[in-house]
């Protein structure tokens, strides 16, 4: 797997003038995600200044028409990650000394990864759902017409542009940053199970978490580094990241790493079998389900054979 210790993401990180050290990588990472959550207080504030309160504190949604509720869901998505890259912009010029597309956003194929993610996302999540329907896991929900369904298409396509955001902007920071980084300064183990481990912390803050939730956080980080690392860009995971969570929360109406996806979906789901399997309240990322989902999917970046190309995924046939 000559992939594995020569991925084209430690060249890009060797372009800079220096790589960070890891024990400043380490907190860096979370402070960056900390800080990059404030870009949502304007949204909290306009949206306060519209709709009011609710008795408990909250803001007063209620009632706002389904296209509306996925325009204010995806926004509060791109504010909230969006600075993360504005974040990673800044350190990479002012301290690394590199361009922000050496995070692996180089401009070659661009569209054949970014498709050929979306169709193995999609097809990840759905693999996951289909073994929770053949164990009878799985059940319709009632839910409001207008949230559900074609009333809802238009909200949830808003939301998806918001989980583009999300979606790769936790991979440019996990992926694109702190893997490489550790694994081009150290060695490539130590940066896909550091940022492997980061990545499933911070996700740890989630409410409903269980065990499982948090072996699935962490595979999901080995998958996504793996796939990465073998690509050698950013652009095929980050794909893979927004399609799954939109597909778990907008397409099939399951809860996403704890928290439920507003702005409408069009199959109500919801888990009717066991908590173990089903991931209970977190959602499907909490069951074993999606654990074997995941197994399954990092022995396939690890051992499929791909003689014509050695660093890419291969494409589907």
């Amino acid at each position: 797997m000559q992939w594995f210790n020569n991925s084209k993401l430690f060249d890009l990180a060797r372009q800079g003038q220096k790589l960070t050290h890891i024990a400043a990588v380490i907190p860096l990472s979370g402070i960056f995600a900390i800080i990059a959550q404030f870009g949502l207080l304007p949204v909290i504030l306009i949206m306060a200044a519209i709709y009011g309160y609710t008795p408990e504190g909250g803001i007063s949604v209620q009632g706002i028409p389904n296209t509306m509720a996925g325009f204010w869901v995806g926004l509060q998505l791109i504010t909230s990650f969006g600075l993360i890259y504005v974040i990673l912009w800044a350190w990479l010029k002012w301290f690394e000394k590199r361009p922000f597309w050496t995070l692996g956003y180089k401009t070659q194929n661009i569209l054949a990864k970014y498709g050929r993610g979306i169709l193995i996302g999609a097809a990840m999540f759905t693999t996951a759902v289909g073994i929770l329907a053949l164990t009878g896991s799985l059940a319709f929900e009632q839910g409001k017409p207008a949230e559900q369904g074609i009333p809802a298409i238009a909200g949830v396509l808003l939301v998806l542009f918001g989980w583009i955001v999300q979606g790769g902007a936790e991979e440019v920071l996990f992926r694109g940053w702190v893997l490489p980084v550790i694994g081009a300064r150290y060695k490539p183990w130590i940066g896909l199970l550091v940022s492997s481990l980061i990545f499933a912390l911070l996700h740890g803050l989630n409410p409903n978490l269980s065990v499982i939730a948090i072996v699935n956080l962490i595979l999901f980080g080995v998958f996504a580094g793996l796939y990465a690392m073998r690509e050698g860009s950013l652009w095929g995971i980050s794909a893979i990241h927004t399609i799954w969570n939109w597909v778990q929360g907008n397409f099939f109406g399951l809860e996403v790493s704890g928290n439920g996806a507003g702005g409408g979906t069009l199959f109500n789901l919801m888990e009717t079998g066991a908590d173990w399997l089903t991931g209970g309240k977190f959602g499907p990322e909490g069951g074993f389900a999606v654990t074997i989902v995941l197994a399954i999917a990092i022995a396939l970046v690890l051992f499929w054979k791909n003689k014509e190309v050695e660093q890419e995924i291969p494409a589907l046939q």
